[in-house]
């Protein structure tokens, strides 16, 4: 029989039990459809107006469909009581009584245990073993490696996997956390001499998961925003300093990083930390607190946000420095719901050090097939990681790329170049709290690629009058480089316009690459992400009123990059029609592109002329096409025009919450995909992901 539950178990505090369940609950959510988040044990310091931290973060960031109530069983000081008078069985009876309600509204239920030494003083035996036990669990221990050397991170592994097997558990994993890099190598050797324990994963010491954000030290300081974004509030703090020296000496004495503790009439100060900010040649601060309950003027504040794209955040506070100060180290660097970075981090370094395939093996999968959005987004990343790929982004000055990128690298599952000055590039990034490094970055401007683009360019255009002139100054634009990147094999696809037209993402594309050798234009879709399928929609961007031909060959495009990403194709050529219902130059060339497609490819299930509600809704489906093989199970929506495809998808979009992803470009013989101007940072994450993919099968003839 499968499990249908895990209990993530940490030894000891600060041991990273939360990083792990980030870690185990998107792969739950990229295999089942309903995953619960339960905590047997919470801390005492929660009410009804503050929710655990911990639980709020599962049930925001992964969306669960569940009551904050639901997650959780007794507090500390309630279970410690409780056992004190004897009712450990009545407190073992109710947990088991909540998580069998969760094992019965959801395919799986993800537990996480207290740590275990908090109860060291009460008890004498593992209280997270014994509830795991009476849960019937599989059960994962976490082992903080802090400070401790190899052999006795070794030997407490070896003495906690004896204490599962006594007590009648089964020991699914046991993660050892936060190793530093000088012992990291040494316990990969061991592990590897002792192949029974294979199932031991080491995650590393990550330095910003061990930071606050300037979000807490608002929250705790109760500290009002002057200036700053949501992003720009997800700076890492990785020091503090109280600025009370000259402005020479304090340039001086800051570091990357740094909240600069100031008091509020201290504008010299102020100023001097704005200009640094701007230097190339001096340490980017994370934000500045100003104290004493002092804000500068209004004459003083209109000046400060003059400065063009300011990313230092102010903030204000009304106790002095000394006292500010003092509160900060008491800030502890939790992870929450609002830590959006850290989240990314803690997924990266979780997917570098485990066996996702041993893993996902041993749970169940639900019988009947159905995909939600964050399961078609976890197989996208999981698609995407099998064969890594270059993807090259030419927009570099866009702040949405650059935290993309950021994204992109801690996921670890593409490889990127920026193209842009290199020193414009890191300046901008440590000016935001973002590191880069990971990326790849060429100057078209100084390459010595772009002398042999440009001659490449040439000979393929020169017969449609491009002079040698003409092809250098189309190479040194970002676009035309990175395209010509992809057609030479340096990159393997290219996303574009967050900043750029869609022409100027495509053009170069149709002049360098071209399209497929059997088709003849280039044409999107849209991954239409609803509660428990996705949808392909195609062409809601490119084509305005295709005619017969171009709209037989967006069908079959459609149709291929369905196939491409898991999506089992069955066609629906739509109209205000339904079969030979009605007549008319709209509807009959749909007609005629319903037959040119299924002569092109007769293997696949092309219906249409079709109208919506008959292609989705099987009861619609039995009256209007009752033989039909696609009518009321289409997943492929070929709209007659961009007119109705754009508005469609954008009405789908809103009224039902569906997630869009795309435009995604078909047609083309390498990938290249346009981005919409409008689009957010998770919007360019999952367009160079799906791009990644369609490299894995791209066209090299």
């Amino acid at each position: 029989m499968h499990p249908k539950s895990i209990y993530i178990a940490p030894i000891e505090a600060r041991a990273g039990s939360l990083i792990v369940s980030i870690g185990f609950m998107e792969i739950l959510k990229g295999n089942f459809s309903k995953v619960a988040f339960f905590r047997p044990i919470i801390p005492d310091n929660h009410d009804s107006s503050d929710r655990e931290s911990d639980i709020d973060l599962m049930l925001k960031h992964f969306e669960l469909d569940m009551p904050y109530e639901a997650c959780y069983g007794f507090g500390f000081s309630e279970y410690s009581k409780a056992y004190a008078d004897g009712q450990e069985e009545t407190l073992h009876e109710t947990l088991i009584t909540k998580v069998n309600q969760l094992h019965e509204a959801y395919d799986f239920v993800l537990i996480q245990g207290y740590p275990r030494d908090g109860f060291a003083s009460l008890f004498d035996f593992d209280v997270n073993l014994k509830i795991a036990k009476n849960l019937s669990t599989l059960f994962v221990p976490i082992i903080n490696a802090k400070g401790k050397s190899s052999t006795s991170i070794l030997n407490e592994a070896q003495m906690n996997a004896e204490a599962i097997e006594t007590e009648g558990c089964t020991h699914f994993a046991t993660f050892i956390n936060r190793c530093k890099e000088d012992i990291l190598g040494t316990l990969k050797q061991n592990i590897a001499i002792k192949k029974k324990n294979s199932n031991i994963y080491l995650l590393p010491e990550i330095k910003e998961l061990n930071r606050h954000t300037l979000n807490q030290v608002i929250s705790l300081l109760h500290a009002k925003v002057l200036i700053g974004d949501a992003q720009q509030l997800q700076h890492i703090v990785y020091g503090h300093k109280i600025a009370s020296m000259g402005i020479e000496n304090y340039i001086s004495h800051i570091n990357n990083g740094d909240l600069v503790i100031v008091a509020g009439d201290r504008l010299d100060i102020i100023l001097a930390s704005l200009v640094c900010a701007y230097s190339k040649e001096h340490s980017d601060i994370s934000g500045i607190i100003l104290t004493g309950d002092i804000v500068p003027s209004e004459n003083m504040m209109r000046l400060v946000k003059d400065f063009y794209d300011l990313s230092v955040p102010i903030i204000s506070v009304a106790s002095d420095s000394y006292q500010t100060a003092l509160a900060l180290e008491q800030i502890k660097a939790n992870i929450t719901a609002k830590s959006t970075r850290k989240i990314s981090v803690a997924k990266g370094i979780f997917d570098t050090a485990i066996d996702k395939e041993k893993l996902i093996v041993q749970f169940k999968k639900p019988s009947k097939e159905s995909i939600t959005p964050m399961m078609f987004q976890y197989r996208l990343f999981e698609r995407a990681r099998t064969l890594r790929q270059k993807i090259v982004l030419p927009e570099s000055s866009d702040e949405r790329i650059l935290r993309a990128t950021e994204i992109l690298i801690h996921r670890d599952v593409v490889d990127i170049v920026l193209l842009g000055n290199k020193i414009d590039i890191e300046h901008r990034s440590q000016q935001m709290g973002l590191d880069v490094s990971k990326a790849e970055i060429i100057d078209p401007q100084k390459s010595h690629l772009t002398e042999k683009f440009s001659q490449v360019f040439y000979t393929m255009r020169k017969e449609k009058g491009l002079t040698l002139d003409k092809a250098r100054d189309a190479m040194v634009h970002p676009n035309y480089f990175a395209t010509m990147m992809v057609q030479e094999g340096l990159a393997d696809g290219m996303v574009s316009g967050a900043s750029y037209t869609t022409t100027e993402t495509v053009r170069p594309a149709l002049q360098i690459i071209k399209t497929k050798a059997d088709i003849d234009i280039v044409s999107s879709v849209f991954f239409m992400c609803l509660d428990t399928r996705v949808l392909v929609y195609g062409d809601c961007a490119i084509n305005l009123d295709p005619d017969a031909e171009t709209l037989a060959q967006i069908a079959i495009s459609s149709a291929d990059t369905a196939i491409q990403f898991g999506i089992e194709p069955r066609v629906a050529m739509l109209s205000y029609s339904t079969g030979d219902s009605g007549t008319g130059p709209k509807v009959d060339k749909v007609r005629k592109a319903t037959k040119l497609a299924q002569a092109m490819r007769p293997n696949l299930l092309i219906e249409g002329p079709i109208q919506y509600d008959a292609a989705i809704d099987e009861k619609v489906a039995k009256k209007k096409l009752p033989h039909s093989k696609v009518a009321g199970r289409a997943t492929v929506f070929v709209f007659p025009d961009l007119n109705t495809g754009n508005n469609t998808y954008k009405a789908v979009q809103r009224s039902s919450h569906a997630l869009a992803i795309g435009p995604v470009l078909q047609g083309l013989r390498l990938p290249v995909n346009d981005l919409s101007r409008g689009c957010l940072v998770d919007d360019i994450v999952n367009t160079v992901i799906i791009t990644a993919i369609q490299a894995q099968n791209k066209d090299i003839s």
